[in-house]
């Protein structure tokens, strides 16, 4: 067998493979080439997905011809000025994508230096270079890319659909878009325009927000919290920062899947396992399991201390300190959400809304009206004025026999009304129990209600994690010890963690092999059902076992310990009691929303209340 040497355009389409996976690679590789040109806006065409036509246009720099005819060479580049890989301040920074991109299409390039009065044109055809020709164009670039992967079909028959090609795209898009909110960005599919995001004003982290909520939606401006922390990087030679700025949704704002956290370094879009670690330690408090939340952050790292060589794609970053990078945003992120104390998602009471629109019936007959003849249409019943006077008497005289006297509503519900002052707390006063479960309170601007069960579940378990800090959690002893019969794989289980189950204040012995006897249980859960906790106990370490820090692993326990003592539904409460509960929520952090990441209220305000009615 004889070696040889591979021919540059073979090189460029090998390349191509690792470069180039599907249309939306090459629409992310030539945007980031017009962002690092410095453009203020960038528009794109796709047709068929992008088989048929790729089309980026930018006002960035511009080249002059001879620029033109070395960017398509391969590892040709005007990113790294001194070859130094440590310090890469761009999107691009290998010289592959253009080659890559022309050796696999019928691509097309023109550009339009930045105070030259002449564009130049090259043209590429599966790799094979033609002259150089004047052009016309105004300022900035011009690429199109055709039939894309034609001089390659093997990789043209692994495409998807149309539309999901484009999705694809879109999302590279909007991810860029984000990072770079001071860039104007349009995406067309044939003639329909798909995205449009304008550039904004301002400062950077406000400029930010405004983005994210146009690519996000609303809701999620209303129920971000802004993170902005620096920290002191250790152990360099001069004095270097990590900056951590971003935007994280409430717990209850959440998704069912992790697609819609966002993540960047330098102002790179990146998927790396690190981040969407950190991400789910952060929210593991106050999440379920199958729960995700919605955020963007983004991490402004020395390019000394993070390599983003890693990925022909760049997709990858690693660090040099990932623990430092790690306890950045666990902590930020945790300190955030503390900061947010009782607050629950606007979107809880859109839901609630929503669960009250149902679709509009008919009108009965006879119809009724309200008890005034200036509202009643003429010619109809007890309103027109031959029956006005005595229809009216007779009816008001009716509706006063059926109805019973209108009086404030903590009058109906409470013989003895709260003090005004509790209107004014952010969770109100409490006004009555609703089949002993639910608790409503009214606000000045309107009312709440609470899941009885839900918050009490979070201040317990709130509670026990201080406790827990302090090495102090009180105990109480049962007076006659509870015999739990188990499998024997669950009391190996148990056993094993005896010692640390003891430090939340839960005191366990083995009982023979198929049984476990508990002698002490945590004096906050009080009246329980220790039964059911030690089995749910069991089963909970079935999972815990396998990869959490112990301290992880003691928080989840506490939540379990939280929900079996915690104030069940059913329970009749005291007004005093409500109130109770609702001043310890307003004092609790996270208590928005119970250890699963559902909400413990709802708020609806008197403007929600009167759309319901029809009144505005």
């Amino acid at each position: 067998m004889i070696i040889r040497r591979l021919s540059e355009n073979t090189i460029n389409q090998i390349a191509a493979g690792e470069v180039i996976e599907r249309p939306a690679s090459a629409v992310k590789e030539l945007v980031e080439n017009a962002i690092d040109a410095g453009a203020h806006n960038i528009h794109i065409v796709m047709i068929d997905g992008g088989r048929k036509l790729i089309s980026v246009s930018d006002d960035g720099f511009g080249m002059s011809g001879s620029e033109l005819e070395l960017a398509v060479e391969r590892h040709a580049t005007s990113k790294l000025q001194e070859d130094d890989l440590t310090a890469i301040n761009s999107m691009g920074f290998r010289g592959e994508a253009l080659p890559s991109i022309a050796s696999v299409s019928r691509f097309s390039m023109t550009s339009k230096a930045k105070n030259s009065d002449d564009a130049w044109k090259i043209d590429i055809e599966g790799g094979k270079k033609y002259d150089l020709k004047p052009a016309a164009l105004n300022q900035g670039t011009k690429v199109e890319v055709r039939d894309l992967f034609y001089a390659t079909p093997a990789r043209l028959k692994f495409l998807k659909t149309e539309r999901t090609e484009f999705n694809y795209a879109l999302d590279v898009i909007k991810r860029l878009a984000m990072a770079y909110p001071m860039v104007s960005f349009s995406l067309m599919d044939g003639e329909r325009k798909a995205f449009r995001v304008s550039a904004a004003q301002g400062e950077l982290i406000d400029a930010r927000l405004l983005r994210l909520s146009t690519i996000l939606g609303h809701e999620f401006g209303e129920n971000a919290l802004t993170l902005d922390v620096t920290r002191a990087m250790d152990g360099t030679e001069k004095e270097e920062f990590i900056r951590l700025t971003g935007y994280a949704g409430l717990p209850t704002y959440n998704r069912g899947n992790a697609q819609f956290q966002y993540l960047f370094v330098n102002g790179r879009p990146v998927k790396d396992k690190l981040l969407t670690g950190a991400v789910r330690g952060a929210y593991m408090d106050y999440l379920a399991r199958d729960r995700h939340p919605v955020l963007a952050l983004f991490l402004d790292v020395p390019t000394s201390m993070v390599d983003v060589n890693v990925h022909p794609a760049k997709a990858e970053v690693r660090f040099r300190d990932s623990g430092l990078v790690r306890g950045l945003i666990v902590g930020s992120l945790k300190r955030a959400l503390t900061e947010a104390g009782h607050r629950a998602s606007t979107s809880v009471a859109q839901s609630a809304l929503g669960a009250f629109q149902t679709e509009r019936q008919a009108p009965l007959t006879p119809q009724y009206y309200p008890a005034s003849t200036q509202n009643y249409p003429k010619n109809r019943g007890f309103g027109d004025q031959k029956f006005g006077g005595r229809g009216f008497d007779f009816q008001q005289s009716l509706a006063q026999e059926i109805l019973p006297p209108v009086g404030r509503v903590e009058e109906i519900l409470d013989d003895e009304p709260a003090e005004k002052s509790l209107i004014d707390h952010p969770l109100g006063a409490a006004r009555g129990q609703l089949h002993e479960t639910y608790i409503i309170a009214e606000t000045k601007d309107g009312f709440i209600i609470v899941d009885q069960h839900a918050a009490h579940e979070r201040l317990v378990y709130e509670d026990m994690k201080k406790h827990l800090i302090d090495n102090k959690v009180p105990t109480q002893a049962l007076l006659i010890p509870e015999v739990v019969e188990l499998d024997q794989n669950a009391v190996h289980r148990l056993i094993m963690r005896a010692d640390e189950l003891s430090d939340m204040g839960l005191y366990l012995e083995s009982f023979g092999e198929t049984a476990v006897v508990v002698r002490d249980v945590p004096a906050l859960l009080g009246d329980m059902d220790v039964k059911g906790l030690v089995r749910d106990l069991a089963d909970e370490l079935v999972e815990l076992d396998q990869a959490l820090s112990l301290k992880e692993k003691l928080e989840s326990v506490c939540s379990t310990m939280a929900c079996h003592g915690s104030v069940r539904a059913g329970r009749r409460l005291t007004v005093m009691e409500m109130n109770a509960l609702l001043r310890k929520m307003e004092q609790t952090p996270h208590s928005g929303q119970c250890n699963h990441g559902r909400p413990t209220y709802v708020e609806l305000k008197l403007s929600d209340i009167e759309k319901l009615f029809g009144r505005r």
